[in-house]
Formats: C-alpha cells, structure tokens, sequence
C-alpha cells in the first residue's frame, strides 16, 4: 500500500490529533478532503485539507452557538447554506466608496487592462520531456529551419506542413489570435516576451520545440474607470470580504480553541469561491 508521506511532523512522526472544541477531525476525513486541494506534493495537500476542516468545524460550532445550526451536524449541502446564512450575519464587509474605487483603478490600471493578444504561427518538433534524443534532434531540425524561413520567410507555410506535429500544420501553422492563458504556460510566457516576427532559436515546452513567428500585437489598451468601475468595485469588495474573513477566523479559533493545526491567511480561501 502505498504510503502518504506526513510533512507537518519533522521526521515524519504520526501527526497529533485535530481538534476544535471538542469536536476532533478524523484522519480519513482529511484524506478524503485532500483530492479538493491540489497541491505540488501529499504533505501540502494534506495540510490545506485539514485547515479547510478546521474552518467549516469552527463555523459549523458557531452556527449552532447562534441557533443556526442543529449541534449533531448537517449533511454538506446544509451546511453550505448554514455556513452562508452566519457570515450574511456576522460579517462587516464595508462597501468601498466611489474615491477608494477611483484610486484603486489609479493605482492597479494595468490590472484592468485590455489584455495583449497576438497572432501567432508555429511549427511544433514533438520530443517528449523525458526523451533526451529527440529533443536534442528536434532542436537542431528546428535551428535549421529558423536559418532557412530567415532566407525565406514564405517557405512557412510549407515547413510546417511537413514538419509540424501540431494540427495547425494544415493551416500553415496558424493558431490565430491567442490572449494570454490560451497555450500551455512555459510557452504563453515566453511568447508575450517576445517581439513581432520570426524567433531566432526555437522554443521549449513540454511537447517538444516550436518554431515561433509574431505576426502581429494588439491590445494592452489602459481602460478608463467608467469602462470598468463595477470591475474595480468588486475586486476591492472581494479583498474587504478576505480580510473580514481572515479576522473572524482568528477570533474563532482563539475563542473555541484548535490543537493540531494553525490557520494561515488562505485558510478561509476557499470559502470565498
């Protein structure tokens, strides 16, 4: 069987019991709740697990303090609609003013911003991640073809369908106009890097290489605030709502106990989705 490696205990001792009030959170309860909290390894997921248990534990136990909330405990979609009913109640999220908007806007404008979008060709040389082979061939093939399309710009078209993994090759390499987060992200970031025309030395990412022309940018546009004032309002609405969340939360645990486990400033993150 395979084991889960526990990292909140050095050593990897058994970790203490979880406790809120009285109520204690069952391991196999954490082990369930862990496929919600993807994580780059078990001990993390298994920790974001637990503190998400401990959240809904120590509303759950203020719902039933308020008469919300049956003590013996609800099945989950009661408990969505309790744990709902007591933050409507209980949370004093001040709503932000027209001049808090504005300076927001001010001061983030590129948060808000159109985003940059770019038309793209490619030619990708498939290599698997781990086959080192091949990606060195598909390397070298690539640089060749670089060199050449510099001497010959209107081959493009013809290299991809010959030497393109990609469907695209049937289009000459056209993907069309990508925005930001529509390609696989090793690749996204290095194209929005980069200037109009064709890369001088192909790209890596987890397919193979890819041989890369910009044709052209367009966006990245500053937008007025009366474009995106509601925009502005309820991202500063949603930071109010996660620092209210964050305090209540320490002054749960502090007034009806934890042992087990702390609370960190994303505990309540999920919550918010």
């Amino acid at each position: 069987m395979h084991k889960i490696d526990i990292e909140m205990i050095p050593g990897g001792a058994s970790p203490p019991p979880i406790r809120v009030g009285e109520a204690t959170i069952a391991e196999a309860d954490i082990a369930q709740e862990m496929q919600y909290h993807p994580a780059d390894s078990a001990g993390t997921a298994q920790l974001k697990a637990a503190r998400a248990l401990v959240v809904r534990e120590l509303l759950r136990q203020r719902a039933a303090a308020l008469g919300l909330a049956d003590a013996d405990g609800s099945d989950l979609d009661e408990d969505d609609a309790i744990i709902a009913a007591l933050l409507e109640q209980e949370l004093d999220v001040p709503e932000p003013s027209e001049e808090d908007c504005r300076r927001f806007h001010a001061t983030h404008a590129e948060r808000f911003s159109e985003p940059t979008r770019l038309q793209v060709r490619h030619i990708l040389l498939a290599a698997a991640p781990d086959d080192a082979e091949a990606r060195d061939a598909g390397y070298r093939l690539g640089e060749k073809l670089v060199k050449e399309l510099g001497e010959h710009p209107e081959r493009f078209t013809e290299f991809a369908q010959r030497h393109s993994s990609c469907p695209s090759k049937e289009e000459g390499g056209e993907l069309g106009w990508l925005a930001p987060g529509q390609t696989v992200a090793e690749l996204d970031d290095a194209l929005h890097r980069l200037p109009e025309g064709l890369h001088d030395r192909p790209l890596a990412s987890r397919y193979g290489w890819h041989v890369v022309s910009i044709d052209a940018r367009q966006g990245g546009r500053e937008r007025p605030y009366e474009e995106v004032a509601e925009h502005v309002r309820h991202s500063l609405r949603e930071q109010s709502t996660r620092r209210a969340l964050r305090h209540y939360l320490m002054a749960l645990q502090a007034e009806i106990g934890v042992e087990g486990v702390s609370l960190d400033d994303e505990s309540g993150s999920a919550l918010m989705q």
